[in-house]
């Protein structure tokens, strides 16, 4: 696994994420590790003691972790979202509008490559409950009534 690359200041996590099985057995792990097919809702009595979250991209075409995000995020998850896998730069701006802090992809990503996706659009055409910078600006047609 390549640098992780971070989406906003929020220093990135080092705690050692566990399996959603290991988790549910361990009373003291900080992080976890979520890959396709499992159910995120799982941890949702549980976010106040999680500091950091992987969703696990195991194909870029694969986009179950997107909603998975979402779902923490609109449940209150305020720790670390991070992405691993096949995580390409296409998909940086689409994380960070689900509320992902982080990826750390299978292959280095070009520094320039991964500004320019995440400054691309400054505005969403949809709202969102990410807590990013990008998510934490309404949509573009709010502008028109401000």
């Amino acid at each position: 696994m390549s640098k992780t690359v971070t989406f906003n200041d929020r220093p990135a996590s080092d705690a050692a994420p566990v399996s959603l099985e290991e988790f549910a057995n361990a009373s003291n792990a900080a992080a976890v590790r979520i890959e396709p097919g499992e159910d995120v809702r799982d941890l949702l009595p549980h976010l106040e003691r999680l500091a950091l979250v992987e969703i696990n991209f195991p194909v870029f075409g694969d986009g179950r972790g997107y909603s998975a995000a979402q779902i923490l995020r609109e449940h209150g998850f305020a720790g670390e979202l991070r992405a691993i896998g096949d995580v390409l730069v296409d998909q940086l701006a689409y994380m960070l509008r689900c509320g992902f802090d982080s990826a750390a992809p299978n292959q280095p990503l070009n520094g320039q490559a991964v500004q320019d996706a995440l400054n691309r659009y400054p505005h969403a055409y949809q709202k969102t409950s990410g807590t990013s910078p990008i998510s934490g600006r309404g949509p573009i047609w709010e502008i028109r009534h401000e």
